[in-house]
C-alpha cells in the first residue's frame, strides 16, 4: 500500500470579528488566535468605513455595532495591542476608507518596530461592488480607481508582501448574481484595477504587481456549480493575464483568493440548520486543490439573527480546523481533474461569463457598466425570490418542513450578542478627548499637504500616513477626499430593471386600483434607509416588488437621515417603510417617528424590515410603528398586501 502524499499546508483560518470598541476587540482577537485561529480579518463599523468620526450625527446608534469603531491613531494601537503585526496575516475589510485604514495600520506597526516590508494582509479595496451591493462607498468612481491605483502602487514599493486591492465578488452573490455575472463582473473590476495601474510601473514590474492582485468570493448552497466557479475563475483569469496582458510568468497569474461562505442563505427560521449549510459551502472552496481558497473565514448559525457570541465563532472555526487537520482532504491532488460532468460545467460557466465580460468591455469596462450591472444583479435577485415564493427553490425550514422544535442553542440572551448602548458615548468621550489633546497645528499642516496631494494627482498614502502620526481623525481625512472629489450616489437598480415579470400579482393589482380610487390618487409608497446601512438588496426588492403591483415608488437608495426621510414623505406618501439591517432600528426609527409626528405625519403608517430581535420589535409597536419584518417574512405578496391595506382609507375608517 503506498503512502499518502506530503500534506498541503493548511488555508489561513480566519473568523470575521469586531464589535463594540477597540479593546473589546482585540481581546476577541487575542482569545481567537490562541483557539488556534491563524489569521485576523477586521470588521470595522459603518461610520469607518464611510468615513465619519463617531460624533457624526449619521454615526448616531451605529457606532460599535457591526464591527468595530477606529477614528484615529489611539484606536488602532488599542485594536492590535500585543499582536505582533509583523508576525500576522491582518485581511480588513474595508473599501472606500482603505488608504486611510491602511496608513494608521502602517502607522502603528512601525511603533511596534515593525519592518513595514515584511507585513501581510489584505485591504479589501474594491469600490465597484460598493457602488453595486454595499454601499459603504464615499467619492465617486474615476477618483475611488485613482485611490485604489494609489494604495496598490504604494504597496509595491514599500509593502510588497501586502494584497492591496481584494477584488470582492461576495457582494455581488449576495445581490443576486449569478454565477457567470459574479465571474464576469468580478473580473471587469479587476481589469479596470490592472488598467489604472498598468501606466504607474515600469513594464518590466507590472506582472509581479498583477500577481498581488487577489480575490474576495462567496460559495453558495449549490457547491458542485461553486466548486466549478471557483474553476472557471482560475482559468479565466490565467487566460486574462496572459492575453489581454502579457504577463508570461505564470506564477503572476495564480487565481489567489479568500473566501466567506454564503450569509444570505442563512435562515432565521430553524437557524440551528444553517451550521450544515456552512460547512456544505465550504466544501466548495476547499475541496478541488486546483482551486482551493487560500483563506476562509466561515460565519456563524446564527448571523441571521444577529451578531454571534463568541462560542458562536469557535463552533464556526472548530468546522475549519476539523476539515483542515482531522481529514485526509490535503493529502491528495485535485479531486476534480478529468471529471466529464465537473468539466462541461467549468466550459459553460466560462462561456457565458465571456459573453458577458465582451458586454461590459462594450460598455467601457466595469466603470462604464455600473448602471447596467446594478440593474442585472435586481432583476436576478428578483428572479431567486421568485422561486423561492414559488418553492421552486427549496429552502428548508422557510418554504418546506416549517414545523420546528424550538432550539435550544437560543439561550437566556436570544442567542446573539447585543451591543451595550453605552458604548457609543464611551467612544465619542474618547474622540473628543483624543482631539484635545493632539497638536492642532501639526494636524492642520498634514491635512494641508493630503488635500493637496488629492488636488494635485500625487498618490495619496504618503501624505496619509503622515497624516495617521499626527493624530488625524478618520472624519477628517475623509472630509478631504469629499472636498476634493465630491460624493457619490449609486443607482439603485430599481428603475433600470424589467418590470412586471412576478406571477400571481393580478389579486394584488386590484386591490391596489381600487385603494387608489379611494384615495383619489395612485398609492404612494415610500422606501427609505436610514442610517449608513448600505446592503440595500431588501429594499431594492420590496421597491421592485411593490412597483411591480402598480404602486408610485419613492426609493433614494442608501444613507439618509431621518430628516431626509420624512421630507420626502411630505411628498403624499401613504406607507413609509424603512430597510435597517446594522442592528441601529431602535435609535433611528425614534427619531424619524418624532420627526413624522412634528411634521404633521402621524396618520401616514410606517413599517420597519431588518435583523430585529423580537424584544426590539415589541418595542417599535410600542413607538407606533404599524408592522415589523424579519427575514422569516420572505413572502413579499403578503408585504404588499399589507401595504395596501395600511393605505386604505376605508380599513382605517373600520379601526
Amino acid at each position: 500500500m503506498s503512502e499518502p502524499q506530503t500534506r498541503d499546508k493548511p488555508w489561513l483560518i480566519r473568523t470575521y470579528a469586531g464589535h463594540s470598541t477597540a479593546a473589546a476587540s482585540n481581546a476577541l482577537y487575542r482569545g481567537n488566535l490562541a483557539k488556534g485561529q491563524t489569521g485576523l480579518s477586521v470588521a470595522f463599523d459603518l461610520p469607518t468605513q464611510t468615513g465619519y468620526d463617531s460624533d457624526h450625527i449619521l454615526a448616531r446608534g451605529e457606532v460599535g455595532k457591526v464591527g468595530v469603531p477606529v477614528c484615529h491613531l489611539g484606536d488602532m494601537r488599542s485594536l492590535f495591542d500585543q499582536i505582533p503585526l509583523d508576525q500576522m496575516n491582518t485581511s480588513m475589510t474595508i473599501n472606500a476608507t482603505a488608504p486611510w485604514l491602511l496608513a494608521l495600520y502602517i502607522a502603528v506597526a512601525e511603533e511596534q518596530g515593525a519592518d513595514i516590508a515584511q507585513l501581510q494582509g489584505t485591504v479589501q479595496n474594491d469600490l465597484i461592488k460598493e457602488y453595486l451591493s454595499r454601499g459603504t462607498y464615499i467619492c465617486p468612481p474615476q477618483p475611488s480607481l485613482k485611490m485604489i491605483g494609489d494604495v496598490a502602487e504604494y504597496c509595491y514599493r514599500h509593502v510588497p508582501k501586502w494584497n492591496p486591492m481584494n477584488v470582492c465578488s461576495y457582494h455581488l452573490q449576495e445581490a443576486g448574481a449569478t454565477p457567470e455575472q459574479e465571474l464576469a463582473f468580478a473580473l471587469s473590476t479587476a481589469c479596470a484595477v490592472l488598467d489604472e495601474l498598468k501606466p504607474r510601473v515600469d513594464p518590466a514590474d507590472f506582472p509581479a504587481l498583477c500577481g498581488r492582485i487577489s480575490f474576495f468570493v462567496n460559495a453558495g448552497i449549490r457547491f458542485v456549480t461553486e466548486m466549478c466557479k471557483m474553476r472557471a475563475f482560475v482559468d479565466l483569469w490565467d487566460e486574462i493575464l496572459r492575453d489581454r496582458y502579457g504577463v508570461e510568468d505564470s506564477k503572476f497569474r495564480r487565481f489567489r483568493y479568500g473566501v466567506q461562505v454564503n450569509s444570505l442563505g442563512l435562515t432565521e427560521q430553524q437557524p440551528e440548520n444553517n451550521v450544515y449549510r456552512i460547512l456544505i459551502e465550504m466544501l466548495a472552496v476547499t475541496l478541488s486543490k486546483k482551486a482551493r481558497a487560500r483563506a476562509v473565514q466561515l460565519p456563524a448559525w446564527n448571523e441571521a439573527l444577529g451578531l454571534p457570541r463568541p462560542w458562536d465563532q469557535q463552533w464556526s472555526m472548530r468546522m475549519q480546523q476539523i476539515l483542515a487537520y482531522e481529514t485526509d482532504l490535503l493529502e491528495f491532488d485535485d479531486l476534480f481533474d478529468g471529471n466529464p460532468a465537473v468539466d462541461r460545467k467549468v466550459e459553460a460557466l466560462k462561456a457565458g461569463a465571456r459573453a458577458e465580460l465582451a458586454t461590459l468591455d462594450g460598455m467601457g469596462g466595469a466603470i462604464g457598466a455600473i448602471d447596467y450591472m446594478k440593474g442585472r444583479l435586481v432583476e436576478s435577485n428578483a428572479e431567486r425570490v421568485n422561486r423561492i415564493e414559488r418553492q421552486e427553490t427549496v429552502v428548508v425550514g422557510v418554504n418546506r418542513w416549517t414545523e420546528s422544535e424550538p432550539s435550544p442553542l437560543m439561550g437566556e440572551d436570544g442567542g446573539i450578542m447585543v451591543v451595550d448602548p453605552g458604548v457609543e458615548q464611551e467612544q465619542v468621550s474618547r474622540l473628543k478627548a483624543w482631539r484635545a489633546e493632539r497638536d492642532e497645528a501639526t494636524v492642520k499642516a498634514a491635512l494641508a499637504d493630503l488635500r493637496a496631494a488629492a488636488k494635485e494627482g500625487r498618490n495619496v498614502m504618503p501624505a496619509s500616513i503622515v497624516c495617521a502620526k499626527a493624530g488625524v481623525t478618520t472624519g477628517e481625512w475623509a472630509g478631504e477626499m469629499r472636498a476634493i472629489h465630491g460624493e457619490y450616489r449609486a443607482p439603485t437598480g430599481v428603475s433600470k430593471s424589467i418590470s412586471n415579470k412576478t406571477e400571481g400579482l393580478d389579486d394584488i393589482r386590484a386591490a391596489v386600483d381600487t385603494v387608489s380610487d379611494r384615495l383619489g390618487r395612485r398609492l404612494r409608497f415610500l422606501v427609505g434607509k436610514p442610517g449608513l446601512d448600505g446592503h440595500s438588496n431588501g429594499a431594492e426588492q420590496i421597491a421592485f416588488r411593490a412597483r411591480d403591483c402598480g404602486m408610485d415608488i419613492d426609493y433614494e437608495g442608501i444613507r439618509l437621515t431621518p430628516e431626509q426621510i420624512v421630507e420626502a414623505a411630505q411628498n403624499g406618501a401613504h406607507v413609509v417603510g424603512l430597510s435597517i439591517l446594522s442592528g441601529s432600528h431602535i435609535p433611528l426609527v425614534e427619531d424619524l417617528m418624532t420627526r413624522m409626528r412634528e411634521a404633521g405625519l402621524g396618520h401616514v403608517p410606517v413599517v420597519v424590515g431588518g435583523i430585529i430581535p423580537d424584544d426590539d420589535a415589541k418595542r417599535l409597536l410600542a413607538m407606533g410603528v404599524a408592522r415589523v419584518y424579519t427575514p422569516k417574512d420572505f413572502e413579499l405578496n403578503a408585504i404588499m398586501r399589507d401595504i395596501v391595506t395600511l393605505a386604505d382609507p376605508k380599513a382605517c375608517a373600520a379601526e
